[in-house]
């Protein structure tokens, strides 16, 4: 994503990853680095390796409006399938890896060794993908305060994007069991409550100095002020299955920064809710997905995962860049279920882990008939 400096309005960008697995087998397999390479040589993309060689990461330029946001994700899908199925591979937008083993080959990059050397097993069982949406901010001192805002609401998110069922062939009985992978990591997780910047950057130098991180990109709190461009960065998504999905989450991320300038504009400051609160509340979130129960941070009861999110979209209503498209997203989700929902329906028509496989291709190129933005065709 370049930069967002000097941006009239709340400009935004999406990183999305992938996973690559083998078009017969569905076991992810470690040619990311190819992926990348043939689409800079047939494209001129530029895709990202990604610690595990068996993903590839997608970053869209800034985005003014959701429509960019739409047609620039779903050009990067096409030119990473496209890319893939010329080596005997898929591209699949799922936060975990459906079959084969969690531990994968890591990358060669000086900085993927370090990682791999600090964090040992827990890079090489890194092969989850998530979805990162960037939201530009005035200054480090706002984008703190903005985080304090956003992370009352990480739990929703949490439920709207979990995609992350099955693991080696089984149901984990997890809507996102990439939350529950990436919570291990000493960085990872809500963020706890900073009264101002100062804090926050005490508690990064904190971090550094006892090696739960190497650097300030290494600190992977569920939302965080970006450590190399002037935005707010949520990272607390699987990667959305299809790119309609994406749209909502960036739709509502955005909106929501935009209301947290707004209600500091007025001299509001967020609800300290405490991170013991948030980790509980997106644990159930991660177990029980957008069709289940969800705890309320403020209140302390569970109630139903969507209505959180009614009243998240209530929240944001005013800062929504298009409310009539997040409606018709809204009541898509409703009548379709999320992606973890799907992958289950797929798996119970027979038994099959094909058919979750099938299902999961097809959701990552949705909406592919009807690009009209290059060259590329959907990939099978």
């Amino acid at each position: 994503m370049g930069s967002l400096a000097g941006a009239p309005a709340p400009t935004l960008g999406v990183e999305e990853e992938f996973l690559l697995v083998d078009a017969r087998t569905g076991e992810p397999v470690p040619r990311g680095d190819e992926v990348v390479a043939a689409a800079k040589s047939r494209f001129g993309v530029e895709l990202d390796v990604e610690l595990v060689k068996a993903q590839v990461e997608t970053r869209t330029p800034v985005c003014h409006d959701l429509a960019d946001v739409r047609r620039q994700l779903l050009g990067l899908r096409l030119v990473a399938a496209e890319c893939a199925h010329a080596l005997g591979c898929r591209v699949l937008a799922v936060g975990a890896p459906p079959v084969g083993r969690p531990d994968l080959p890591t990358g060669g990059q000086d900085r993927y060794r370090l990682l791999a050397e600090d964090y040992r097993l827990l890079a090489a069982e890194q092969s989850i993908c998530g979805c990162h949406v960037h939201v530009a901010v005035p200054d480090p001192e706002a984008a703190v305060q903005v985080c304090n805002h956003v992370r009352l609401w990480l739990p929703v998110l949490t439920a709207l994007s979990a995609n992350s069922p099955f693991v080696r062939g089984r149901d984990t009985g997890y809507a996102s069991w990439r939350s529950v992978v990436w919570s291990r990591w000493p960085g990872a997780g809500p963020p706890p409550y900073f009264e101002s910047a100062a804090h926050y950057d005490a508690t990064c130098d904190m971090l550094l100095a006892c090696g739960a991180a190497r650097d300030r990109r290494m600190i992977y709190w569920d939302v965080r002020p970006s450590a190399h461009l002037p935005t707010v960065e949520v990272r607390v998504a699987d990667v959305a299955a299809t790119v309609d999905e994406a749209v909502l989450l960036a739709a509502l991320v955005r909106a929501l920064v935009t209301t947290a300038l707004a209600d500091l504009g007025r001299g509001l400051r967020a609800s300290p809710v405490p991170a013991e609160v948030l980790r509980a509340a997106t644990w159930r979130a991660a177990r029980d997905g957008i069709g289940g129960l969800s705890l309320d941070v403020l209140s302390g009861r569970l109630v139903p995962a969507r209505l959180l999110l009614d009243r998240l979209v209530h929240r944001v209503h005013d800062q929504l860049d298009d409310a009539d498209l997040v409606r018709r997203l809204l009541s898509t989700l409703d009548g379709e279920g999320g992606g973890a929902d799907r992958q289950r329906r797929a798996f119970a028509r027979a038994g099959r882990m094909s058919d979750v496989l099938d299902q999961l291709a097809r959701d990552t190129l949705s909406g592919s008939e009807t690009w009209t933005g290059g060259p590329f065709r959907r990939t099978a």
